[in-house]
């Protein structure tokens, strides 16, 4: 039977069953419904004309071209040498960049009631030069994490493994690209970023959390970071961590605050088993060990062990 005589007979049974595919569905009842839902009683876009939104799947395809200038031998092409590493870096950052000012652009008219103008093109461009220029810094930063991870986990036996094997490593390399666009204030671009990280990792990182030098998650699954979350240096987390907020401030009228600070404080040297639960703007003080499961709220001094049970001090139980 050919492609004809099969949509021929398919109409002759709906007719015979008195089913007309015009109507089977009622189309005309439900998109006047929906219009009037989008349009009128559930509005949720800006007035104005349409505008098209930042494409996650453009990031993603963005992130990967930074990610192979980055470290173009792992994530890129193995047969690079002296000679032409970098030009293949060149262009896979050209490509990429070029991607992110589009992006860029787009999240910006996007989120904004303002009229498109040429002023939001240069100012996409501007961020976009001033994210480029980071990212010898981010590169260092990431190579301090890939060595934390290889001092922090025995079962680690080269970089390599740690770099494009580890989730916590891919969680922390996303991470530390939202947080500058997040700085520049392209903050549906960096949201954008780490839910991309967080689809494929479970790690789940606000791109306003502030992280310092030499973090290393390990195994990862279930952490989640909150947005004003500040962690110091050489701090180690293990899965299903959470460093979160206690309660949600709001004004005289109920209306959540936006913005404040309501995350955790994790001074230098702090390791948090897995498990453990840390709520609200109290400080995990430098050189602290917190323990699997640990519900915790209140402010923990400087060089203590915190268990399900107690607290006390390192120094004393010398």
């Amino acid at each position: 039977m050919t492609a004809d005589s099969l949509r021929k007979a398919r109409r002759t049974v709906a007719a015979t069953r008195g089913d007309n595919i015009d109507t089977r569905w009622r189309l005309d009842s439900i998109v006047s419904e929906l219009r009037v839902s989008r349009e009128i009683s559930h509005s949720i876009r800006h007035d104005g004309p349409a505008r098209r939104a930042p494409s996650r799947d453009a990031l993603e395809k963005i992130l990967n071209g930074l990610i192979e200038a980055l470290f173009p031998r792992h994530y890129g092409k193995s047969d690079l040498d002296a000679e032409n590493i970098d030009y293949f870096v060149g262009n896979t950052l050209n490509i990429a960049l070029n991607g992110l000012l589009e992006q860029v652009h787009r999240g910006a008219l996007f989120t904004t009631d303002e009229t498109p103008s040429d002023r939001h093109f240069r100012d996409a461009i501007e961020l976009t030069r001033a994210f480029a220029s980071t990212l010898p810094q981010t590169r260092g930063r990431l190579v301090d994490d890939l060595r934390a991870a290889y001092i922090g986990d025995p079962a680690a036996t080269n970089f390599p493994e740690i770099l494009i094997g580890y989730p916590g490593m891919t969680a922390i390399i996303h991470h530390r690209l939202a947080h500058v666009l997040h700085e520049l204030d392209a903050k549906l671009l960096a949201r954008l970023v780490a839910e991309i990280a967080h689809t494929k990792t479970g790690i789940d990182i606000h791109p306003g959390a502030a992280i310092g030098a030499s973090f290393f998650i390990d195994h990862g699954t279930g952490v989640v970071i909150g947005e004003t979350a500040v962690i110091g240096d050489r701090v180690r987390i293990y899965q299903a961590v959470t460093l979160g907020a206690r309660h949600f401030p709001t004004d005289k009228d109920g209306t959540l605050i936006k913005g404040a600070s309501r995350h955790p404080i994790v001074e230098d040297d702090v390791v948090i088993y897995a498990g453990a639960t840390i709520l609200g703007r109290i400080i995990v003080g430098r050189g602290s060990t917190i323990g699997g499961n640990v519900w915790l709220t209140e402010d923990v001094p400087p060089n203590s062990f915190v268990t399900q049970a107690t607290v006390r001090s390192k120094i004393s139980a010398q």
